[in-house]
Formats: C-alpha cells, structure tokens, sequence
C-alpha cells in the first residue's frame, strides 16, 4: 500500500485499537493466480508485541485450504469520507477522501483440534456479545459438536503491517477545523467517526 509519511501509523495500540472497532476485515490469498477474498469478523490482540488474529471460515469456503502455505493479506477499512474542496482557503483545489485503512500480512495456522475451534468459537462471543455466552452454554454438546464440523478456526500472527490515516495532516489548522465540524454534523456515521478521528489527532 503507498503511505505517503505523513499518513503513516506505527504504533501498534492504536493500530489494534483500530482492528478491534472496525473488526470485520477482509482476508484475500491467492488460489491457482488469482486473488480469492473472504469476509470474515476477526478476533484481535497482542502478544509479545505482535498482532495475533483469529476467526474462522465455513468448511465450504475451500479459502482455508491455502492460508497455511502462503501469506496472506488481511484489511480493516472504515471509516472514510468524501472531501469537499469548498472548505479549503483556495480556490485551486480539488476534491479527495479522508479514510483510515490496515493492511496485514502473515501465514495462518489452520486448527486441528475440537477443543481448541470451540475456544476460537467462544473467544469470538466474548469480543463481540458476552451476553450470548449464557445461550451458548445451555446449548446442547451434539448441537455444539455438529455446528463446529462446519467450520474451520485458524490464528494468524501478523508478519508485516501497513497502516494509514488519511485525515487531512496536509491541510492547515483552520482548514481541519472546517472539515472536522462539518464530518460531525454528517447524518453518516462514518463521517462522524473521521471527525473524531481529526479531532484527536
């Protein structure tokens, strides 16, 4: 990805920050040369200061089969929005997008083992509704067992991250200011959240 310096994001509490609230990314391998992308909500956190993901793909998406012996490329993206130029102090300029963006990259480890899927399974209740856990206890162990042999669990140490926040580093104070006012008072949710991005910057 071309990450201008000024866009460029290196510290890795925010950047997991980042893939923890926009955690549905995109997993792309490449199947006989051609590119093959899956959605899939991910589970994130660091380990000795490297970013560890788990999640898994239903058996029938034969996506699984190739993770383990390549790499892959993981993105997260969102939120963005459309820039006007009507907020910038000159008249010769053009429109562009603000937008927050990681790319990474690393081999999975597909899993194995009943016992170690079901944690993946549970891990991923935990992070996006602990509330379900209580359910998915009292469900029964075949009910569990048969869901599970649908499903491929895998973790993902990241190798190599590429992270970019495009939000107007470029333009002068007054003009963030504009821009960032205006993104609040969007009725889109993701023009919001880049104001409050440019806000905290």
């Amino acid at each position: 990805m071309y990450i201008p310096a000024i866009n460029q994001v290196t510290d890795l509490g925010e950047i997991i920050d980042f893939i923890q609230k926009f955690s549905f990314g995109t997993i792309i391998s490449t199947v006989q040369g051609r590119p093959v992308a899956t959605q899939l909500p991910f589970v994130s956190h660091l380990s000795n200061n490297k970013i560890i993901l788990r999640a898994h793909f239903a058996k029938a998406n034969k996506q699984w089969k190739h993770i383990a012996v390549q790499e892959s490329l993981l993105i997260f993206q969102e939120p963005h929005a459309y820039i006007s130029p009507k907020y910038y102090e000159k008249e010769q300029n053009v429109p562009t997008w603000n937008y927050m963006t990681v790319h990474l990259y690393g081999k999975a480890r597909v899993v194995d083992s009943l016992e170690e899927t079901k944690a993946i399974l549970e891990e991923s209740i935990n992070f996006f509704e602990k509330d379900y856990q209580a359910q998915w206890v009292s469900l029964s162990e075949t009910y569990k067992s048969n869901m599970i042999q649908g499903i491929v669990a895998f973790e993902m140490e990241v190798s190599e991250i590429q992270a970019k926040k495009k939000i107007s580093q470029n333009r002068s104070e007054k003009e963030q200011e504009q821009i960032a006012q205006a993104l609040s008072q969007s009725n889109l949710s993701h023009e919001q959240q880049i104001a409050d991005y440019m806000k905290k910057k």
